[in-house]
C-alpha cells in the first residue's frame, strides 16, 4: 500500500496540471477480515487514474485493533484531518455522527463486505496463526481444535476477560451500511469473481458526483485491474471464495443458523436456509 510521501511525490508529476480538490473526497471501509486490503488496493489504484496524492497510511478504527471502544469526537477528528487528495479508509461503525460526516453531498463512500462463513473462517485463522496480539489468539489456542475455534467464533463469547459477539451481532452494523443511498457497497466475491463490473461500480461512484475521471474508462480499469494482488496483502491467507464450505460440518451449519438465522439469505449470499 502507499505509505506517504515517496509515492505523494510521483503523484504530484502524474497529475502536475490538476489540483487535488478537484477530485472528490474518498473513504474505503469494511468489516475485519472481509476484504479491506482488497478494497485497499483498488484505492492504491484510484491514485493512478485520477488526482489522488496516496491512500492513507493508518486506518480510522471505531474499535481499537488492540480492543475498546474509541471516542466519537477522536474518530471524527481524524476523518476531518484527512487532507483534500488523500483516500482515507478505516473499519468505522455507521453511528449517527459517522454517517453525518462521510455521507455529505459530493463524498464518495466504498464499503466491503463478504460471506460471514468466509470471515469467521478467515478470522480464526488470522487469530490462531498470523496474530499473536490478537485478542482471541491465547484462547484459540487453549482449544483443541479448529472445530471448536470455529464453534467460538460462530457463538461469540462474553467473559468478565474475553469478549467477542456473535456472528449474528456482528453483521448487524452492515446492514446499516449497506442501505445508505451515499455508500457503495461491494462484496469480496464480486471483486475477486465479477471483478470488471466491480470495478466499474467503483468509478461510476466517483464520477457520480460530477466529477469527469481523467483517464479513459478502458486504461482506469486495466490499471485498476493492475493494482490488485491479494498475496501482497500482509494478512492474505486466500483470496478464493467459497473456502468455508472446506471448514464447516453439519454441526457448524446448524450452529450458524441457530445463530444467525436467515442472515445469508437477507445479505443475498442464499436462496434460503436449506444449505
Amino acid at each position: 500500500m502507499f505509505r506517504g510521501p515517496g509515492k505523494y511525490t510521483r503523484a504530484v508529476m502524474r497529475w502536475k496540471r490538476m489540483r487535488f480538490d478537484d477530485a472528490p473526497q474518498i473513504f474505503g471501509n469494511g468489516k475485519p477480515k472481509s476484504g479491506s486490503h482488497l478494497l485497499l488496493q483498488v484505492l492504491n489504484g484510484i491514485c493512478q487514474v485520477a488526482p489522488y496524492a496516496y491512500v492513507a497510511a493508518d486506518p480510522i478504527r471505531t474499535i481499537r485493533k488492540e480492543g475498546g471502544r474509541r471516542a466519537a469526537d477522536k474518530i471524527l477528528s481524524d476523518l476531518q484531518a484527512l487532507p483534500r487528495g488523500v483516500i482515507g479508509w478505516g473499519y468505522l461503525e455507521p453511528t449517527e455522527q459517522n454517517l453525518a460526516f462521510l455521507c455529505q453531498p459530493g463524498r464518495v463512500n466504498y464499503f466491503i463486505y463478504r460471506d460471514p462463513r468466509d470471515v469467521l473462517v478467515s478470522q480464526v485463522f488470522f487469530a490462531t496463526d498470523m496474530h499473536t496480539g490478537h485478542g482471541m489468539h491465547a484462547y484459540y489456542h487453549s482449544l483443541p481444535d479448529f472445530s471448536e475455534r470455529l464453534k467460538v467464533a460462530i457463538t461469540g463469547i462474553n467473559r468478565e476477560e474475553l469478549q467477542m459477539v456473535s456472528v449474528a451481532r456482528r453483521y448487524a452494523s452492515v446492514f446499516e451500511w449497506l442501505k445508505q443511498p451515499a455508500v457503495t457497497s461491494l462484496r469480496f466475491e464480486d471483486l475477486i469473481d465479477h471483478r470488471e463490473a466491480s470495478l466499474n461500480r467503483i468509478l461510476d461512484a466517483i464520477e457520480e458526483t460530477g466529477y469527469q475521471i481523467p483517464t479513459p474508462r478502458h486504461k482506469a480499469l486495466e490499471m485498476l485491474v493492475e493494482a490488485i494482488r491479494p498475496k501482497k496483502s500482509h494478512t492474505f491467507r486466500s483470496g478464493k471464495t467459497g473456502g468455508w464450505k472446506q471448514h464447516f460440518s453439519d454441526e457448524h451449519k446448524q450452529l450458524f443458523k441457530e445463530e444467525a438465522g436467515d442472515l445469508l439469505v437477507r445479505l443475498g449470499y442464499e436462496e434460503n436456509n436449506d444449505w
